[in-house]
């Protein structure tokens, strides 16, 4: 089912002179995509290039006077019916020496002064929540009283959070309940154009498509609802970890068909940018850090071609950083000091993780039972204060599930299935005081 339009659509250009776009660059695009494709109908060409067709009209005619496309007449008997080109063979050598400049041909290109302007209007940090969506979204999860008081300002700022604590305590799934509380639609452009050169943008593993208004496919010639150069997308949202190198934070090179793939931080404009397991990485949090400082603070990032030429984008993006160290081991008071939000995530004391294990007992079939229950916390764990883990209710029932699928036996909670499933939660040591400390 479709959605009403955000209000803030890019509108679809009508004159070539408001597409943002070099006329030579856009004619030989035009040029391109026909060679490719072998395309004669200027509607044809309007959709697969993402345009309205008073442009390709436009295009057609600077083509036909410097005779790079010819008329071939109408398609049908019926007078009105749509005209038909061709290239000349002027044209197509014109369009293979535009393909040997870039292989790029298809949707045209946002010029990236229109990309700031529309990530100017859907802002992250005009993305407000409020706490019956935060709460919405993580009514999966056992918080600590007064977490949601801290986790709501921080997104609403649109600035850097920094969640830190021991491991397997919820700090990655909450950054993910943060992505799905912010719940509205953003415009992404296919691509981007800067200098001549051509920078894919969006990306469907990262951008989710909303349907946005249907079009009256007989309305062929009908101004479309927004821009055909964008798509509809739910903000982005990028996840990366242990495998984040600087590199993938610069503009990616294709020699072959010449053309550039957007770093992650820009494909999360307008979204939430996740760097899980900080300090994992092969590089160090503090040069990591250092490369997010004048993003971070100045709102925008410098990127480079492959000619050297540097250029500047947005940075509108909700950077979460999640880490097991402690945050002055990763970074120095500088960096720090431009992390705006810091926000422990600790282990959970002992009512918080019997409400894990009660929820997460059910979800996996099992009915909790309290002589189980006693014996985990006096026999299994160190003491009935744990120390807990947020993971170690979903890990036990996981492999308790397994045992009782593989021996396929009902999943009934017993202490010798417990005490079973134990045994993979732990590695086995010498060192007996190593017992309980995941």
């Amino acid at each position: 089912m479709s959605q009403t339009l955000p209000a803030t659509a890019p509108i679809a250009p009508v004159r070539l002179q408001d597409l943002g776009l070099e006329e030579t660059f856009a004619r030989d695009l035009m040029l391109k995509t026909m060679f490719r494709m072998n395309l004669s109908m200027p509607t044809e060409m309007s959709r697969i290039c993402g345009v309205t067709p008073t442009i390709i009209d436009a295009l057609i005619d600077i083509a036909r006077s410097q005779n790079l496309i010819e008329t071939l007449g109408n398609r049908g008997a019926s007078s009105s019916s749509e005209l038909r080109y061709q290239l000349t063979d002027s044209g197509r050598m014109r369009a293979q020496d535009a393909l040997a400049q870039s292989e790029y041909y298809g949707i045209f290109p946002v010029a990236l002064s229109a990309f700031e302007a529309q990530s100017k209007r859907q802002s992250i940090g005009d993305a407000a929540i409020r706490r019956p969506g935060l709460e919405a979204a993580s009514r999966h999860l056992v918080l600590p009283d007064g977490m949601l008081d801290k986790l709501g300002p921080a997104v609403n700022s649109g600035r850097s959070i920094l969640f830190y604590g021991p491991p397997g305590n919820g700090k990655s799934v909450l950054s993910e309940a943060i992505r799905d509380a912010l719940g509205d639609a953003v415009f992404i452009p296919h691509t981007l154009t800067v200098f001549g050169q051509t920078i894919s943008l969006f990306d469907p593993i990262v951008h989710q498509v909303v349907e946005g208004p249907q079009v009256d496919p007989q309305g062929i010639r009908a101004r479309p609802p927004f821009d055909p150069r964008y798509v509809l997308c739910k903000r982005p949202s990028v996840i990366t970890g242990g495998e984040l190198t600087l590199d993938m934070l610069d503009l990616g090179y294709n020699p072959i068909s010449r053309t550039y793939q957007a770093p992650l931080q820009l494909k999360a404009t307008g979204g939430v940018f996740i760097v899980d397991d900080l300090g994992r990485q092969r590089e160090s949090a503090q040069a990591l850090m250092n490369r997010w400082i004048v993003p971070i603070e100045q709102r925008y990032d410098l990127l480079n071609l492959q000619s050297g030429q540097k250029f500047t984008v947005p940075f509108d993006t909700l950077v979460i950083f999640s880490t097991n160290f402690a945050p002055t081991e990763l970074f120095d008071g500088a960096a720090l000091r431009r992390i705006y939000y810091k926000i422990k995530i600790d282990r959970p004391g002992q009512q918080d993780f019997l409400k894990m294990f009660v929820i997460m007992s059910r979800k996996a079939g099992f009915e909790p039972r309290e002589e189980v229950i006693t014996h985990m916390l006096r026999n299994l764990y160190p003491s009935p204060s744990g120390p807990f883990a947020a993971y170690h209710a979903p890990f036990l029932m996981s492999q308790m599930g397994s045992i009782c699928d593989y021996e396929g036996i009902p999943r009934e909670m017993t202490i010798p299935l417990m005490e079973r499933a134990w045994q993979n939660l732990y590695v086995d040591s010498d060192d007996s005081s190593a017992k309980g400390t995941g």
